[in-house]
């Protein structure tokens, strides 16, 4: 157990957000074009 919380300990939060956030950016740019796909360009 203790290992866990060393290793959670040992990462940065901040790097994990900014790795989040990022791969929701580039998640949801195809998503929003598919939708545009989907609805044949009408929002």
């Amino acid at each position: 157990m203790d290992f866990i919380t060393g290793l959670f300990s040992n990462l940065n939060l901040e790097v994990i957000f900014q790795l989040i956030f990022l791969t929701l950016i580039l998640v949801s740019g195809p998503v929003v074009i598919f939708l545009l796909a989907f609805n044949k360009g009408d929002l």
